[in-house]
Protein backbone atom coordinates (compact mmCIF):
# COMPACT_ATOMS: atom_id res chain seq x y z
CA UNK A 1 0.00 0.00 0.00
CA UNK A 2 2.54 2.27 -0.84
CA UNK A 3 2.21 5.64 -1.45
CA UNK A 4 3.52 9.32 -1.45
CA UNK A 5 4.38 10.96 1.38
CA UNK A 6 2.60 13.88 0.59
CA UNK A 7 -0.79 12.13 1.24
CA UNK A 8 -0.40 12.54 4.91
CA UNK A 9 -2.73 15.01 6.41
CA UNK A 10 -1.66 17.39 9.31
CA UNK A 11 -2.85 16.48 12.99
CA UNK A 12 -2.45 12.87 11.74
CA UNK A 13 -1.90 10.64 14.83
CA UNK A 14 -0.76 6.83 14.55
CA UNK A 15 0.01 4.47 17.50
CA UNK A 16 3.24 3.42 16.13
CA UNK A 17 5.47 5.06 13.29
CA UNK A 18 8.40 2.90 11.94
CA UNK A 19 11.09 5.90 10.19
CA UNK A 20 12.81 3.51 7.18
CA UNK A 21 11.24 0.90 5.22
CA UNK A 22 14.52 -1.55 4.96
CA UNK A 23 14.28 -5.01 5.99
CA UNK A 24 14.77 -3.75 9.53
CA UNK A 25 12.20 -1.54 9.57
CA UNK A 26 9.61 -3.29 7.49
CA UNK A 27 10.06 -6.41 9.58
CA UNK A 28 9.49 -4.66 12.66
CA UNK A 29 6.28 -2.97 11.29
CA UNK A 30 5.05 -6.68 10.43
CA UNK A 31 5.31 -7.78 13.50
CA UNK A 32 3.86 -4.69 15.22
CA UNK A 33 0.86 -5.39 12.76
CA UNK A 34 0.54 -8.48 14.01
CA UNK A 35 0.40 -7.94 17.24
CA UNK A 36 -2.88 -5.68 16.06
CA UNK A 37 -0.57 -2.55 16.42
CA UNK A 38 -2.04 0.91 14.01
CA UNK A 39 1.69 1.47 12.24
CA UNK A 40 2.73 3.18 9.53
CA UNK A 41 6.24 3.27 7.87
CA UNK A 42 7.56 6.42 6.61
CA UNK A 43 10.40 5.94 4.00
CA UNK A 44 12.70 9.04 2.03
CA UNK A 45 13.66 7.36 -1.02
CA UNK A 46 11.49 6.63 -3.57
CA UNK A 47 11.74 2.59 -2.70
CA UNK A 48 11.48 0.34 0.20
CA UNK A 49 14.07 -2.70 0.28
CA UNK A 50 17.09 -0.64 1.74
CA UNK A 51 20.41 -2.55 0.42
CA UNK A 52 17.83 -5.25 -0.90
CA UNK A 53 17.19 -4.25 -4.17
CA UNK A 54 16.48 -6.08 -7.33
CA UNK A 55 16.96 -4.53 -11.34
CA UNK A 56 16.87 -6.23 -14.73
CA UNK A 57 20.02 -6.12 -16.42
CA UNK A 58 19.44 -7.88 -19.76
CA UNK A 59 15.66 -8.69 -18.77
CA UNK A 60 16.62 -10.04 -15.79
CA UNK A 61 15.48 -9.24 -12.96
CA UNK A 62 18.66 -10.00 -10.27
CA UNK A 63 19.97 -9.04 -7.13
CA UNK A 64 22.08 -5.67 -6.74
CA UNK A 65 22.39 -5.92 -3.11
CA UNK A 66 22.50 -8.46 -0.62
CA UNK A 67 21.89 -11.77 -2.29
CA UNK A 68 21.82 -14.28 0.39
CA UNK A 69 20.46 -14.77 4.24
CA UNK A 70 22.16 -17.57 6.95
CA UNK A 71 20.34 -20.13 6.93
CA UNK A 72 21.13 -21.61 10.19
CA UNK A 73 20.19 -18.07 12.31
CA UNK A 74 16.26 -18.47 12.03
CA UNK A 75 14.83 -15.05 12.13
CA UNK A 76 15.48 -14.75 7.71
CA UNK A 77 13.85 -17.72 7.18
CA UNK A 78 11.24 -17.68 9.98
CA UNK A 79 9.89 -14.39 8.15
CA UNK A 80 10.12 -15.53 4.69
CA UNK A 81 7.53 -18.94 5.68
CA UNK A 82 5.58 -16.24 7.54
CA UNK A 83 5.12 -14.70 4.20
CA UNK A 84 4.36 -17.46 2.21
CA UNK A 85 7.60 -17.33 0.08
CA UNK A 86 10.03 -20.35 -1.33
CA UNK A 87 13.33 -20.26 0.08
CA UNK A 88 16.25 -21.80 -1.92
CA UNK A 89 20.00 -22.71 -1.13
CA UNK A 90 22.79 -22.25 -3.08
CA UNK A 91 24.17 -25.27 -5.39
CA UNK A 92 27.16 -27.08 -4.20
CA UNK A 93 29.47 -25.30 -5.96
CA UNK A 94 32.30 -24.18 -3.78
CA UNK A 95 34.30 -20.59 -3.47
CA UNK A 96 37.71 -19.96 -4.19
CA UNK A 97 40.41 -17.52 -3.46
CA UNK A 98 42.35 -15.33 -5.56
CA UNK A 99 46.18 -14.96 -3.89
CA UNK A 100 49.30 -16.05 -5.18
CA UNK A 101 48.06 -15.40 -8.95
CA UNK A 102 45.79 -18.36 -8.99
CA UNK A 103 42.46 -19.09 -8.01
CA UNK A 104 42.47 -21.54 -4.81
CA UNK A 105 40.14 -23.63 -2.92
CA UNK A 106 38.88 -21.52 -0.08
CA UNK A 107 40.24 -23.39 3.21
CA UNK A 108 37.71 -24.83 5.49
CA UNK A 109 37.36 -21.54 8.20
CA UNK A 110 35.52 -19.71 10.74
CA UNK A 111 35.78 -16.51 9.21
CA UNK A 112 39.28 -17.25 7.80
CA UNK A 113 40.44 -19.14 11.02
CA UNK A 114 41.43 -22.13 10.04
CA UNK A 115 39.71 -25.30 11.05
CA UNK A 116 41.71 -28.46 8.80
CA UNK A 117 45.40 -27.91 8.47
CA UNK A 118 45.41 -30.64 5.39
CA UNK A 119 42.98 -28.19 3.74
CA UNK A 120 44.92 -25.03 4.24
CA UNK A 121 48.39 -26.96 3.39
CA UNK A 122 46.42 -28.05 0.09
CA UNK A 123 44.85 -24.96 -1.12
CA UNK A 124 48.26 -23.44 -1.56
CA UNK A 125 47.03 -19.92 0.06
CA UNK A 126 50.05 -19.84 2.84
CA UNK A 127 53.85 -20.62 2.31
CA UNK A 128 55.45 -23.19 3.97
CA UNK A 129 56.89 -20.89 5.98
CA UNK A 130 53.29 -19.81 6.86
CA UNK A 131 51.64 -22.81 7.47
CA UNK A 132 54.61 -23.68 10.03
CA UNK A 133 53.59 -20.29 11.58
CA UNK A 134 50.10 -21.15 11.89
CA UNK A 135 50.79 -25.03 13.85
CA UNK A 136 52.85 -23.38 16.03
CA UNK A 137 49.26 -22.54 17.53
CA UNK A 138 48.48 -25.93 18.71
CA UNK A 139 48.43 -26.17 22.25
CA UNK A 140 48.27 -22.40 23.04
CA UNK A 141 46.89 -21.66 26.68
CA UNK A 142 43.52 -19.95 27.13
CA UNK A 143 44.22 -16.44 26.97
CA UNK A 144 41.70 -13.79 28.18
CA UNK A 145 40.81 -11.01 25.77
CA UNK A 146 39.65 -8.32 27.95
CA UNK A 147 37.28 -6.04 27.12
CA UNK A 148 38.07 -5.91 23.06
CA UNK A 149 40.71 -6.74 20.64
CA UNK A 150 40.37 -6.48 16.87
CA UNK A 151 39.64 -9.44 14.85
CA UNK A 152 43.36 -8.86 13.29
CA UNK A 153 45.40 -8.92 16.15
CA UNK A 154 43.81 -11.64 17.19
CA UNK A 155 44.57 -14.17 14.76
CA UNK A 156 47.97 -12.21 13.66
CA UNK A 157 48.55 -13.29 17.84
CA UNK A 158 47.50 -16.74 17.30
CA UNK A 159 48.58 -17.68 13.99
CA UNK A 160 50.16 -15.09 12.24
CA UNK A 161 50.24 -12.01 9.82
CA UNK A 162 49.64 -14.15 6.99
CA UNK A 163 46.29 -15.91 8.03
CA UNK A 164 44.97 -12.50 8.88
CA UNK A 165 46.04 -10.94 5.39
CA UNK A 166 44.95 -13.48 2.95
CA UNK A 167 42.33 -15.42 4.98
CA UNK A 168 40.43 -13.17 7.33
CA UNK A 169 41.01 -10.16 5.44
CA UNK A 170 38.50 -11.19 2.15
CA UNK A 171 36.11 -13.16 4.34
CA UNK A 172 35.08 -10.11 6.64
CA UNK A 173 35.74 -7.98 3.40
CA UNK A 174 32.67 -9.67 2.27
CA UNK A 175 30.59 -9.49 5.04
CA UNK A 176 31.82 -5.60 6.57
CA UNK A 177 33.99 -3.97 3.68
CA UNK A 178 36.21 -3.24 6.14
CA UNK A 179 39.43 -4.08 7.88
CA UNK A 180 40.08 -6.92 9.96
CA UNK A 181 42.34 -5.11 12.51
CA UNK A 182 39.82 -2.30 13.18
CA UNK A 183 37.26 -4.76 13.31
CA UNK A 184 35.90 -5.85 16.78
CA UNK A 185 36.05 -9.43 17.56
CA UNK A 186 33.12 -9.35 20.25
CA UNK A 187 30.80 -8.06 17.72
CA UNK A 188 31.88 -9.51 14.17
CA UNK A 189 33.09 -13.06 15.64
CA UNK A 190 32.12 -13.45 18.83
CA UNK A 191 32.81 -17.36 18.78
CA UNK A 192 36.27 -16.99 18.01
CA UNK A 193 36.73 -14.63 20.92
CA UNK A 194 35.37 -17.65 22.98
CA UNK A 195 37.39 -19.90 21.59
CA UNK A 196 40.52 -18.16 22.42
CA UNK A 197 39.21 -17.48 25.97
CA UNK A 198 39.17 -21.86 26.43
CA UNK A 199 42.57 -22.64 24.56
CA UNK A 200 44.29 -23.20 21.30
CA UNK A 201 42.10 -22.61 17.99
CA UNK A 202 43.61 -25.06 15.90
CA UNK A 203 43.39 -27.47 18.88
CA UNK A 204 39.10 -26.79 19.15
CA UNK A 205 39.20 -26.61 15.44
CA UNK A 206 37.68 -30.49 15.10
CA UNK A 207 35.26 -29.72 17.05
CA UNK A 208 33.67 -27.06 15.54
CA UNK A 209 30.71 -27.49 12.38
CA UNK A 210 30.74 -25.81 9.65
CA UNK A 211 30.88 -26.86 5.80
CA UNK A 212 32.85 -24.80 3.37
CA UNK A 213 31.76 -21.17 2.98
CA UNK A 214 28.60 -20.89 0.75
CA UNK A 215 27.83 -24.21 0.73
CA UNK A 216 24.10 -25.05 1.88
CA UNK A 217 22.68 -25.08 4.26
CA UNK A 218 24.89 -22.57 5.71
CA UNK A 219 22.98 -19.73 3.45
CA UNK A 220 19.36 -19.22 2.14
CA UNK A 221 18.29 -17.30 -0.72
CA UNK A 222 14.69 -16.51 -2.46
CA UNK A 223 13.88 -17.41 -5.52
CA UNK A 224 13.91 -14.40 -8.30
CA UNK A 225 15.93 -12.96 -5.60
CA UNK A 226 16.32 -11.48 -1.58
CA UNK A 227 14.51 -8.21 -3.18
CA UNK A 228 11.14 -9.99 -3.01
CA UNK A 229 11.58 -9.90 0.67
CA UNK A 230 10.93 -6.14 1.48
CA UNK A 231 8.34 -5.90 -1.57
CA UNK A 232 6.18 -8.44 0.12
CA UNK A 233 6.36 -6.94 3.60
CA UNK A 234 5.84 -3.68 1.93
CA UNK A 235 2.62 -4.92 0.10
CA UNK A 236 0.95 -5.72 3.77
CA UNK A 237 1.77 -2.75 5.03
CA UNK A 238 1.29 0.92 5.03
CA UNK A 239 4.25 3.04 3.23
CA UNK A 240 4.96 6.38 2.30
CA UNK A 241 8.14 6.50 0.49
CA UNK A 242 9.12 9.95 -0.48
CA UNK A 243 8.41 10.77 3.25
CA UNK A 244 11.73 12.35 4.48
CA UNK A 245 11.24 12.45 8.51
CA UNK A 246 13.71 15.82 9.12
CA UNK A 247 12.80 16.45 12.92
CA UNK A 248 11.67 13.91 15.57
CA UNK A 249 10.61 15.58 19.05
CA UNK A 250 7.58 15.59 21.20
CA UNK A 251 4.20 17.39 21.63
CA UNK A 252 2.47 17.61 25.44
CA UNK A 253 -1.28 16.01 25.24
CA UNK A 254 -3.41 15.12 28.16
CA UNK A 255 -0.80 15.47 30.78
CA UNK A 256 1.72 13.67 28.92
CA UNK A 257 3.68 13.34 25.53
CA UNK A 258 3.23 12.23 22.01
CA UNK A 259 5.73 11.91 19.69
CA UNK A 260 5.94 14.74 16.72
CA UNK A 261 7.56 13.89 13.24
CA UNK A 262 7.85 16.72 10.98
CA UNK A 263 7.64 14.97 7.28
CA UNK A 264 8.67 16.35 4.05
CA UNK A 265 10.22 19.62 2.67
CA UNK A 266 10.52 22.84 4.41
CA UNK A 267 7.86 24.30 1.61
CA UNK A 268 5.28 21.71 2.34
CA UNK A 269 5.96 19.71 5.95
CA UNK A 270 3.23 17.80 7.96
CA UNK A 271 3.22 16.81 11.28
CA UNK A 272 2.32 12.99 12.59
CA UNK A 273 2.12 12.19 15.96
CA UNK A 274 2.86 8.50 17.47
CA UNK A 275 2.68 6.97 20.68
CA UNK A 276 5.78 4.74 20.23
CA UNK A 277 8.43 5.64 17.20
CA UNK A 278 11.02 3.21 15.98
CA UNK A 279 13.96 4.47 14.05
CA UNK A 280 15.05 1.73 11.11
CA UNK A 281 18.08 3.76 9.56
CA UNK A 282 21.28 4.42 8.93
CA UNK A 283 23.64 5.32 12.06
CA UNK A 284 24.08 9.05 10.14
CA UNK A 285 19.91 9.58 9.95
CA UNK A 286 19.81 8.31 13.61
CA UNK A 287 21.97 10.27 14.77
CA UNK A 288 20.22 13.48 13.55
CA UNK A 289 16.40 12.64 14.32
CA UNK A 290 18.00 11.49 18.40
CA UNK A 291 19.40 15.06 18.77
CA UNK A 292 16.82 16.80 20.31
CA UNK A 293 15.22 13.76 22.81
CA UNK A 294 18.43 11.51 23.21
CA UNK A 295 20.95 13.76 22.62
CA UNK A 296 23.75 11.40 24.11
CA UNK A 297 22.18 7.95 22.06
CA UNK A 298 22.24 10.74 19.07
CA UNK A 299 26.05 11.55 20.03
CA UNK A 300 27.04 7.24 20.40
CA UNK A 301 24.75 6.33 17.21
CA UNK A 302 26.43 8.92 15.07
CA UNK A 303 29.97 7.62 16.07
CA UNK A 304 29.40 4.27 14.02
CA UNK A 305 31.00 4.95 10.97
CA UNK A 306 30.11 2.91 7.91
CA UNK A 307 31.68 1.73 4.55
CA UNK A 308 30.25 2.65 0.63
CA UNK A 309 30.89 -0.20 -1.62
CA UNK A 310 29.60 -0.83 -5.57
CA UNK A 311 28.23 -4.25 -6.93
CA UNK A 312 28.75 -4.62 -10.54
CA UNK A 313 26.53 -6.85 -12.25
CA UNK A 314 27.33 -8.55 -15.67
CA UNK A 315 24.98 -10.08 -18.23
CA UNK A 316 27.22 -12.49 -20.71
CA UNK A 317 26.24 -14.27 -23.72
CA UNK A 318 27.25 -17.80 -22.77
CA UNK A 319 29.06 -18.16 -26.10
CA UNK A 320 31.43 -15.52 -25.23
CA UNK A 321 31.83 -16.64 -21.76
CA UNK A 322 33.99 -19.72 -22.74
CA UNK A 323 35.11 -21.84 -20.26
CA UNK A 324 33.83 -19.68 -16.90
CA UNK A 325 30.18 -20.74 -18.46
CA UNK A 326 31.09 -23.95 -17.25
CA UNK A 327 32.72 -23.30 -13.69
CA UNK A 328 32.51 -25.56 -11.11
CA UNK A 329 33.18 -22.08 -8.79
CA UNK A 330 30.31 -20.11 -7.27
CA UNK A 331 32.86 -17.22 -7.27
CA UNK A 332 36.09 -15.82 -5.27
CA UNK A 333 37.30 -13.57 -2.76
CA UNK A 334 40.27 -11.01 -3.43
CA UNK A 335 42.89 -10.29 -0.54
CA UNK A 336 43.63 -6.42 -0.02
CA UNK A 337 47.26 -7.57 -0.24
CA UNK A 338 46.97 -8.47 -3.90
CA UNK A 339 45.66 -4.79 -4.67
CA UNK A 340 43.30 -5.30 -6.94
CA UNK A 341 40.40 -2.93 -7.41
CA UNK A 342 37.25 -5.83 -7.15
CA UNK A 343 36.95 -7.27 -3.58
CA UNK A 344 34.77 -10.61 -5.05
CA UNK A 345 33.63 -12.10 -7.43
CA UNK A 346 30.10 -13.98 -7.78
CA UNK A 347 29.12 -16.53 -10.08
CA UNK A 348 25.31 -15.94 -9.74
CA UNK A 349 24.20 -18.33 -12.66
CA UNK A 350 26.82 -21.09 -10.59
CA UNK A 351 25.90 -20.16 -7.47
CA UNK A 352 21.91 -20.14 -8.28
CA UNK A 353 19.93 -22.38 -9.89
CA UNK A 354 17.26 -19.79 -10.02
CA UNK A 355 19.90 -17.48 -11.95
CA UNK A 356 21.06 -19.88 -14.35
CA UNK A 357 17.20 -20.89 -15.46
CA UNK A 358 16.23 -16.90 -15.77
CA UNK A 359 19.05 -16.08 -17.97
CA UNK A 360 19.27 -19.74 -19.96
CA UNK A 361 16.10 -18.95 -22.40
CA UNK A 362 18.57 -15.79 -24.02
CA UNK A 363 21.31 -18.02 -23.92
CA UNK A 364 22.92 -15.65 -20.88
CA UNK A 365 24.64 -15.53 -17.93
CA UNK A 366 24.85 -13.38 -14.98
CA UNK A 367 27.74 -12.38 -12.62
CA UNK A 368 29.15 -9.85 -10.74
CA UNK A 369 31.77 -8.06 -8.77
CA UNK A 370 32.06 -6.41 -5.78
CA UNK A 371 34.16 -3.37 -5.16
CA UNK A 372 34.87 -0.73 -2.02
CA UNK A 373 36.45 -1.20 1.80
CA UNK A 374 36.23 1.52 4.62
CA UNK A 375 38.12 3.98 4.02
CA UNK A 376 39.14 3.91 0.24
CA UNK A 377 35.47 5.85 -1.21
CA UNK A 378 38.24 7.50 -3.41
CA UNK A 379 37.69 3.97 -5.76
CA UNK A 380 34.71 4.46 -6.15
CA UNK A 381 34.31 7.75 -7.37
CA UNK A 382 34.95 6.49 -10.78
CA UNK A 383 32.40 6.56 -13.32
CA UNK A 384 29.99 3.28 -14.10
CA UNK A 385 31.97 2.59 -17.10
CA UNK A 386 35.12 2.64 -15.37
CA UNK A 387 33.84 0.48 -12.58
CA UNK A 388 32.83 -2.07 -15.31
CA UNK A 389 36.02 -1.55 -17.46
CA UNK A 390 38.15 -2.85 -14.04
CA UNK A 391 35.62 -5.51 -13.06
CA UNK A 392 36.45 -6.77 -16.48
CA UNK A 393 39.60 -6.22 -16.16
CA UNK A 394 40.39 -8.51 -12.71
CA UNK A 395 37.68 -10.89 -14.31
CA UNK A 396 40.29 -12.03 -17.67
CA UNK A 397 43.20 -11.40 -15.09
CA UNK A 398 41.62 -14.31 -12.86
CA UNK A 399 39.64 -16.59 -15.04
CA UNK A 400 41.08 -15.94 -18.29
CA UNK A 401 37.16 -14.10 -19.69
CA UNK A 402 37.48 -12.44 -22.92
CA UNK A 403 33.72 -10.87 -23.50
CA UNK A 404 31.57 -8.10 -24.18
CA UNK A 405 28.83 -8.03 -21.76
CA UNK A 406 25.22 -7.99 -23.07
CA UNK A 407 24.22 -5.91 -20.60
CA UNK A 408 25.44 -4.06 -16.94
CA UNK A 409 24.41 -2.29 -13.47
CA UNK A 410 25.92 -0.87 -11.53
CA UNK A 411 24.68 0.02 -7.79
CA UNK A 412 26.36 2.27 -5.42
CA UNK A 413 25.80 1.76 -1.95
CA UNK A 414 27.12 4.93 -0.11
CA UNK A 415 27.48 4.26 3.65
CA UNK A 416 25.94 1.09 3.05
CA UNK A 417 27.58 -1.54 5.56
CA UNK A 418 27.90 0.12 9.45
CA UNK A 419 31.58 -0.83 10.82
CA UNK A 420 31.57 -2.77 14.05
CA UNK A 421 35.05 -0.65 15.40
CA UNK A 422 36.35 -1.38 18.85
CA UNK A 423 34.08 -1.18 22.29
CA UNK A 424 31.01 -1.66 19.34
CA UNK A 425 28.92 -3.84 21.97
CA UNK A 426 29.46 -1.16 24.82
CA UNK A 427 28.54 1.26 22.85
CA UNK A 428 25.65 -0.33 21.46
CA UNK A 429 24.28 -1.30 25.04
CA UNK A 430 25.43 2.80 25.84
CA UNK A 431 23.03 4.03 23.36
CA UNK A 432 19.92 1.62 24.41
CA UNK A 433 20.67 2.92 27.96
CA UNK A 434 20.31 6.36 27.10
CA UNK A 435 17.11 5.48 25.46
CA UNK A 436 15.60 4.40 28.35
CA UNK A 437 14.87 7.51 29.54
CA UNK A 438 12.64 7.77 26.20
CA UNK A 439 9.68 5.41 26.94
CA UNK A 440 8.42 4.19 23.38
CA UNK A 441 11.43 5.01 21.28
CA UNK A 442 13.79 2.50 20.11
CA UNK A 443 16.35 1.84 17.38
CA UNK A 444 17.34 -0.82 15.14
CA UNK A 445 19.16 -1.75 12.23
CA UNK A 446 22.76 -3.21 10.86
CA UNK A 447 24.31 -0.30 12.65
CA UNK A 448 23.61 -2.07 16.11
CA UNK A 449 23.03 -6.03 16.32
CA UNK A 450 24.84 -7.58 13.18
CA UNK A 451 24.68 -6.90 9.46
CA UNK A 452 23.51 -9.65 7.82
CA UNK A 453 19.73 -9.63 7.54
CA UNK A 454 18.73 -12.61 10.28
CA UNK A 455 20.44 -9.92 12.72
CA UNK A 456 18.90 -7.09 11.25
CA UNK A 457 15.61 -8.87 11.87
CA UNK A 458 16.49 -10.18 15.33
CA UNK A 459 17.34 -6.12 16.05
CA UNK A 460 13.84 -5.15 14.70
CA UNK A 461 12.16 -7.70 16.85
CA UNK A 462 14.29 -6.33 19.73
CA UNK A 463 12.98 -2.73 19.51
CA UNK A 464 9.49 -4.19 19.13
CA UNK A 465 9.78 -5.71 22.24
CA UNK A 466 11.31 -1.99 23.55
CA UNK A 467 8.61 0.25 22.36
CA UNK A 468 5.85 -2.23 23.43
CA UNK A 469 6.58 -3.11 26.57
Amino acid sequence: MGQDGRDGQPGEHREVVVVGAGIGGLSAAYQLQQQGRDVLVLEGSPQVGGVLRRRSVAGVPVDVGAEAMLNRRPEGVDLAAALGLEVCHPTVASSRIWTRDALRPLPRSLMGVPLDLDDLSASGVLTDAELARVREESGHAATPVGDDVTVGDLVDDRLGRAVTDRLVEPLLGGVYAGHARRISARAAVPQLVALAERGSLLDQAPGLTGPSTYSAPVFAGLPGGMGGLPSTLAERLEVRTRATVRRLGRVPVHGGHRFALTVGPTTDERTITADAVVLAVPAAAASRLLAELAPEAGRLVGGIEAASVAVVTLALRVADAGALAETDASGFLVPPVEQRAIKAATFSFAKWGWVREAGAADGLIHLRTSLGRHGEEAALQASDDELVAVSLRDLHDATGLHATPVDTHVQRWGGGLPQYALGHLDRVARVRAALEAVPGLAVCGAAYDGVGIPAVIGSAQRAVADVTA
